[in-house]
């Protein structure tokens, strides 16, 4: 824990433990670790001179950090009307149904998680669903066969085909 506490402070010390930049350093530190642990976010609030209360708010309103460990690829799959109206229900259950887990919920083995998340930005081509940094657009039950299989073939041959 005390190395995760040092990169957390290494964080911190790169913005000046500026208020002003609580938002990017939750980000940083959410990248570096996976997600934020309660002693990161009391080491974030007392070198910000913040309350803890507002660290955690801060945190918990974007989608994109995350309170609670992670799979190694995390899915996250568009929830708004404009993805739902132009087929998310089947791309839905079609990512629960090739995971093998409901939304929410992170693979036994470590490998997937597989969450929801507000409008990506990619409204033009949706249903739209983002693997780790990827947004993959124009989504079907078949195309999320395919992604997913690419990102399993990742771990077998050492990168995306």
């Amino acid at each position: 824990m005390e190395d995760v506490l040092a990169t957390t402070d290494g964080i911190i010390d790169v913005h000046g433990a500026d208020q002003e930049a609580l938002v990017e350093i939750l980000r940083e530190v959410n990248e570096v670790s996976g997600h934020l642990s309660r002693e990161q976010m009391q080491r974030i609030a007392s070198r910000l001179s913040l309350p803890l209360s507002k660290v955690y708010s801060v945190a918990s309103f974007y989608s994109l950090i995350s309170l609670e460990p992670l799979g190694k690829h995390v899915v996250r799959f568009c929830q708004d009307a404009p993805c739902h109206v132009v087929g998310g229900q089947q791309v839905w259950e079609a990512l629960e149904h090739e995971l093998g887990i409901p939304f929410g919920a992170t693979s036994l083995d470590g490998e997937w998680s597989l969450l929801t998340t507000s409008c990506i930005g990619a409204c033009a081509v949706g249903p739209v669903m983002m693997v780790d940094s990827d947004i993959h657009g124009n989504l079907d039950p078949q195309k999320v066969r395919e992604i997913i299989a690419r990102y399993r073939g990742e771990e077998r041959s050492g990168g995306i085909v």
